[in-house]
């Protein structure tokens, strides 16, 4: 995944791309789209998955050009690729689809048949293509979102499309949407499964397809994590084997959040947030209650903080009251 320091905004023009659309494992909000059906269409495809928090800041701005310009001629295609085992579940696709409002149509990519098409590397990943099939203009992470509306209206303007409307869309995220605190971000995304997670800072490090005790340190520097209680650490996540154990991380942005939740027909894991050790309560993120509490019930992105001015470093604690959790990576914003 991406952030803005991470996007690219050039012009290519590389086709044949659409034709990779016939290998979508399946299609959500639409029938299959092909290269036929597409011919004479302006065509957006952007690569994302339903727990990457740099993809639901460009939702807003994404449906709003999916509305804006559909009668001029715009078709957006949402490839949702997945990057964690339980994206690939074709029921939590759609479950995702329907919370978060994605009304443009979903090509369910699990083979990756389009990402290689494509030759991409990231979510999210937003490409332009002409009424010919030509790759016109792409955006790598966030951003750039007045550049591409801009070449939205060029290449409608190309076809011939006289209604096409010169303002820009207005957009607003809100909750979970909302842009970034890009001045006050000072920590980056981390996964917590043994194969890519940095800093972490529990006595004795993590050990993988074993189940142990972890103690939570003293302190903890930026940007370090650590465990508490009997967990089983695996390549790309880690599970708590009894309840009450506890995940902390020093951070330094406005938002945290995880992605957890027990597996697949598990029962729902309840727990507490705390904040410099108390009970996140002005802070609490979307997912969290005004009193601290949460309940994760199936695997996605939870927001846990939303904190006010001023931005410091802060002590983040997650207790679990049941077993069963399991957790794959932080995100910030």
């Amino acid at each position: 995944m991406l952030n803005s320091s991470d996007k690219s905004h050039l012009h290519v023009t590389v086709s044949g791309e659409l034709s990779s659309l016939g290998s979508a494992t399946a299609w959500i909000n639409s029938p299959p789209l092909s290269e036929t059906t597409l011919k004479g269409k302006v065509v957006i495809v952007q690569f994302w998955t339903f727990t990457c928090i740099n993809w639901l800041r460009t939702l807003p701005y994404v449906r709003a050009w999916a509305a804006k310009y559909k009668k001029a001629g715009l078709v957006v295609i949402g490839a949702h690729a997945p990057e964690f085992v339980f994206e690939r579940n074709l029921d939590n696709v759609r479950r995702s689809v329907t919370e978060m409002t994605v009304d443009y149509p979903v090509a369910v990519d699990n083979d990756y048949a389009i990402w290689r098409a494509f030759n991409n590397r990231y979510w999210p990943a937003l490409y332009l293509l002409d009424a010919r099939g030509r790759i016109r203009h792409h955006q790598f992470g966030e951003g750039g979102y007045t550049e591409i509306e801009g070449m939205i209206q060029q290449l409608l303007t190309e076809t011939g499309a006289s209604d096409v409307e010169r303002q820009l869309a207005p957009v607003s995220g809100r909750g979970i949407e909302a842009d970034a605190d890009w001045a006050d971000l000072k920590s980056a995304e981390n996964y917590v499964g043994t194969e890519r997670t940095e800093n972490f800072a529990s006595p004795g490090g993590l050990t993988t397809d074993r189940s142990r005790s972890y103690g939570l340190p003293n302190a903890l520097a930026l940007n370090h994590w650590a465990l508490g209680g009997n967990w089983t650490a695996r390549k790309d996540s880690i599970t708590l084997d009894e309840p009450n154990g506890r995940i902390a991380y020093r951070f330094h942005s406005r938002d945290l959040h995880l992605v957890m939740g027990p597996p697949m027909g598990a029962r729902p894991v309840r727990y507490r947030v705390f904040l410099d050790g108390q009970l996140a309560t002005t802070a609490h993120g979307i997912d969290v209650d005004e009193h601290g509490n949460g309940i994760a019930a199936e695997q996605r992105m939870h927001q846990l903080i939303r904190q006010p001015r001023p931005i410091v470093d802060r002590l983040f604690e997650i207790e679990f009251l049941d077993k069963g959790v399991q957790a794959f990576s932080f995100t910030f914003g």
